[in-house]
């Protein structure tokens, strides 16, 4: 059984981490939720951990909240994270959505860094070089696979 009126939970829920340790989660508005309706986003990284509730929440011209930025996400190994938003009106019951999400398949690399081209004018060559980019994931070297553009002026 699911409390709450339908159409007023959140859609449209989606994360991302960046920037090695930063995360932004967004959701969109239930259609239906009164327009007093406040949400509320909790995430528990594993069962040992105590819910946490968002910080740094992100808001619409409204006040209403419609994501979270998230600051020092530290990832461990298979790190799968339950989120949870609730909502809260006056008016009526808010249904509440909830999600498993494993946070290694949601980072955006950085680019490479160091990245030198050194040209042979001669044999007409380059020689490109990077180091990998910056990452949150621990322990053992992922594959990473790099597309090069060459553009000719």
């Amino acid at each position: 059984y699911v409390s709450g009126m339908p159409g007023t939970a959140i859609t449209n829920f989606s994360c991302v981490i960046y920037n090695v340790s930063l995360m932004n989660c967004t959701w969109c508005v239930g259609r239906d939720a009164p327009g007093d309706t406040q949400y509320f986003l909790y995430w528990q990284k594993s069962r040992e951990e105590e819910e946490k509730q968002c910080e740094f929440y992100i808001k619409d011209e409204n006040g209403r909240h419609i994501g979270c930025h998230f600051q020092n996400v530290i990832m461990s190994n298979d790190t799968i994270t339950y989120f949870i938003v609730n909502g809260s009106s006056k008016d009526s019951l808010i249904r509440f959505y909830d999600e498993y999400i494993s946070l290694y398949k949601i980072e955006k690399f950085m680019p490479p860094l160091n990245v030198t081209a050194n040209c042979d004018g001669k044999q007409k060559g380059c020689l490109i070089q990077w180091q990998q980019p910056k990452r949150s994931r621990v322990g053992k070297d992922y594959c990473f696979q790099y597309e090069v553009n060459i553009k000719y002026k």
